[in-house]
């Protein structure tokens, strides 16, 4: 699958597709993670336009309050915790 978006999104998707399946992490690790660590908003935007979703994880990051943050794929917000629920993660 080629993957369309910005150098920035690329670098994102890629990341997101490491996390492992039930585990969550928040976009601020992920942003830590690609090395931008400022960079927490951006990551959230990245999710927020990932059309690849769930085949690309985003439903796997969270806010750092623990909130579940919003969802790009079909459903929304209750199609997130639906994946991370059949996933076991702990949320």
């Amino acid at each position: 699958m080629t993957l369309k978006g910005t150098k920035f999104q690329l670098k994102v998707w890629k990341y997101l597709k490491t996390i492992p399946k039930g585990e969550v992490k928040t976009y601020k690790q992920v942003a830590i993670s690609i090395k931008s660590p400022k960079s927490a908003r951006a990551v959230a935007n990245a999710c927020s336009k990932n059309p690849y979703a769930p085949k690309i994880p985003c439903h796997r990051v969270i806010r750092s309050d623990g909130a579940l943050g919003g969802y790009s794929g079909r459903g929304g917000i209750k199609q997130k915790l639906k994946l991370l629920r059949s996933e076991k993660a702990a949320i």
